[in-house]
C-alpha cells in the first residue's frame, strides 16, 4: 500500500510527522511517501533508523498553516497538501494523510480529488471515544450547515463505512439531539428525522441523546459538523481528564509511597494483586488515549483522505496512517458510489 503523509502538518512538524510516519512503515511495511520543504523533510528523516524501509520524499516547497483559508488553499498549488492530494488523484498513491488545517485539508480534497458524484457535501468521521462498542461518529467539523438531505447523506455513508470498515451488519443508525422526541432539536434536524424515517434504506433508530450514544445506543451517530466538533472535543476532554484523574491519584509519588508501606506486610498477597491490576489499567488508560484513534476519515470524496488533530504526536501520526489503510483495505469509496448507485 502507498500512503502519503503531510510532513508539515501537525503544530510541532516536521517532528511528530515524520516520525509517525516512519514507526508506520516498520509496523506495516508500506510505502510511505512524505511531502514537504525537501530539504527540511530530509534533515527530519536523518534523525532515525530507516534502513529497510521504503520511505521516500517528494518535494512540496508551500505549506498550509492553520490561519490559512480556502482562497490559500487554491492560490498555493504547491503545498504539501495539495501536492499529496493530487498523488491520491493521479494513481501515484492510496490515501493521503494530514495532521493540519481541517478547512484547508477539505478545499484541498475538493479541488484535487472532487466529491463523489451526487454527494453535496463531505463528512469527517470517527470512531466516538466514549462507548465500549466502536461507534462511527460524523460530521466531526468539516460541514457546519448541512440540510437535511446532506444529513441524511451523512447517515448513509456513515452505515456503509460502519459495515465495510468496522464490519457492522445492517447498523444502527441515530440523530444526535437534546431528546429523543420527534420533535426535538433544530428545523434542520427535525427535517432530517422525517426523511431518514420514510427513506426505509438505513435501519433508523430516531433521535438519541448524549448519554444513550455513549450506552451504545447506535452503530452510526450523525450531526452538523458544528455541534460534531463541539460534541467530539468536550468528550475527548472528558477523556483527557478521567486519564489525569488516573494519574494525579493512582500513580502519584504520594500514593506510590503509602501504597508500598501498605504493600510490603501482605507483599505475598498484594504483589500478585498489582500483577493482576496492570494490564486492566493499561488498556484502561490507552483506551483513553487520543492518539490510539488517529484521525477522522474525510467521507464524499474521490479518494481517502485522514485528517488528523494539530497536536498530534508520531502515535497519532501513526494510527492515522493505520485508519487510512483501513479505509483503502475496506474498499470505502468504492462501496460508497456503489450504495448511492454511482
Amino acid at each position: 500500500m502507498r500512503i502519503v503523509v503531510d510532513a508539515f502538518g501537525s503544530d510541532s512538524c516536521p517532528g511528530p510527522d515524520v516520525a509517525g510516519a516512519v514507526l508506520a512503515a516498520r509496523a506495516w511495511g508500506d510505502e510511505i511517501v512524505l511531502v514537504g520543504p525537501e530539504d527540511l523533510t530530509r534533515d527530519e528523516l536523518a534523525k532515525h533508523d530507516t534502513a529497510g524501509l521504503n520511505i521516500r520524499v517528494v518535494h512540496a516547497p508551500e505549506v498550509l498553516t492553520m490561519e490559512d483559508h480556502s482562497d490559500a488553499v487554491r492560490r498555493k498549488e504547491a503545498s504539501s497538501i495539495r501536492v499529496g492530494m493530487q498523488m491520491v488523484r493521479d494513481g501515484k498513491a492510496d490515501a493521503f494523510v494530514s495532521a493540519g488545517n481541517t478547512i484547508a485539508c477539505l478545499a484541498a480534497a475538493i479541488f484535487d480529488l472532487r466529491r463523489i458524484r451526487g454527494i453535496r457535501r463531505p463528512a469527517l468521521c470517527t470512531v466516538y471515544p466514549l462507548t465500549f462498542k466502536p461507534t462511527v461518529f460524523l460530521d466531526m467539523g468539516a460541514t457546519v450547515d448541512p440540510t437535511p438531505e446532506i444529513l441524511m447523506q451523512f447517515a448513509r455513508m456513515g452505515a456503509i463505512y460502519a459495515e465495510r470498515v468496522l464490519g457492522i451488519a445492517d447498523p444502527r443508525v441515530g440523530l444526535l439531539a437534546n431528546g429523543e422526541e420527534e420533535e426535538k432539536g433544530t428545523l434542520v434536524l427535525r427535517d432530517a428525522f422525517g426523511l431518514l424515517d420514510e427513506s426505509g434504506r438505513l435501519n433508523f433508530v430516531g433521535n438519541v441523546e448524549p448519554k444513550e450514544a455513549v450506552k451504545g445506543a447506535v452503530d452510526v451517530l450523525v450531526t452538523d459538523g458544528f455541534t460534531g466538533n463541539i460534541h467530539i472535543k468536550t468528550a475527548e476532554a472528558v477523556a483527557s481528564f478521567v486519564k489525569r484523574l488516573i494519574q494525579r491519584y493512582l500513580f502519584s509519588p504520594l500514593w506510590s509511597k503509602v501504597g508500598l508501606v501498605l504493600l510490603i506486610p501482605g507483599l505475598i498477597v498484594g504483589l500478585p494483586g498489582l500483577l493482576l491490576l496492570a494490564p486492566g489499567l493499561r488498556r484502561f488508560v490507552k483506551r483513553l488515549d487520543y492518539a490510539e484513534v488517529g484521525g477522522g476519515l474525510l467521507l464524499g470524496v474521490n479518494g481517502v483522505v485522514i485528517v488528523g488533530h494539530g497536536r498530534s504526536n508520531a502515535k497519532a501520526v501513526k494510527h492515522a496512517i493505520l485508519r487510512a489503510r483501513e479505509a483503502v483495505a475496506a474498499e470505502v469509496v468504492p462501496s460508497i458510489k456503489a450504495g448511492l448507485g454511482v
